[in-house]
């Protein structure tokens, strides 16, 4: 996989993390080492579920380019570490989605970086997000559609790529789930959980056979824990 960012300036994600997934069923996450979240998703006014803490924040490029998300701005994505992504062409070079993003996210970006130069901002490789993608149709009997992870299961990736332990909460639904969408928004569709655009089910499934958690934490709260890749032993091919 490529690097997203150098080790130097992610030391502080070495032990244990959290992932607070979007989903609107969460617990209190402050007492982790790390705490990383997705997209706009706000803690003011839900820190009793979700707690305050922000250290990673992982953005689609819809985030950089919508003006309703007021990313040059907002008070969200600042004091953070961001990792922005943007879905490409299986096949596509650099040059090519430079020249033609999904969304036009290397102006913002640009800008971002202008008026934060000190605050950490890495923009991931398209062939990374692939490289998820097959690591799903290679565990996955079905023939899935090539189209890019989700955030959530990207950002998952990352964290297992940098620290000890990953705890994601309500990625894989619990006892609580329901249709809404996202803790912070007044929006129903089942789609959020089982994807439609996303491999969303596929990625549930995998990331349920790496839980090395309880199953009662799981049920109960929607807790997967997993092994950073580190201490991940695959087993020898047959000869």
């Amino acid at each position: 996989m490529d690097v997203v960012a150098s080790e130097e300036s992610l030391t502080a994600l070495e032990n244990t993390i959290l992932v607070s997934t979007m989903s609107s069923d969460l617990l209190p996450s402050d007492s982790h080492d790390a705490v990383l979240r997705f997209n706009a998703a706000p803690t003011r006014g839900y820190e009793r579920d979700v707690g305050n803490k922000t250290t990673v924040r992982v953005v689609n490029s819809q985030i950089l380019t919508n003006p309703n998300h007021h990313f040059i701005d907002s008070s969200l994505y600042k004091d953070v570490i961001l990792v922005a992504w943007d879905p490409a062409p299986y096949s596509a070079n650099l040059n090519l989605w430079y020249k033609k993003p999904d969304y036009n996210l290397f102006t913002p970006y640009v800008q971002h970086r202008q008026r934060n130069p000190n605050q950490p901002f890495y923009i991931l490789h398209p062939k990374f997000i692939w490289q998820l993608w097959d690591i799903i149709q290679e565990n996955t009997k079905e023939k899935i559609q090539p189209n890019p992870p989700s955030s959530g299961f990207i950002g998952i990736l990352i964290m297992m790529s940098l620290c000890s332990e990953v705890h994601v909460y309500e990625y894989i639904p619990s006892v609580r789930q329901t249709e809404l969408c996202h803790y912070h928004e007044l929006y129903y569709d089942a789609a959020c959980t089982l994807g439609a655009y996303h491999p969303l089910l596929y990625e549930k499934l995998l990331v349920q056979r790496l839980n090395t958690g309880a199953q009662g934490d799981l049920h109960r709260k929607g807790k997967v824990v997993l092994p950073g890749l580190r201490a991940v032993r695959c087993p020898a091919p047959d000869s």
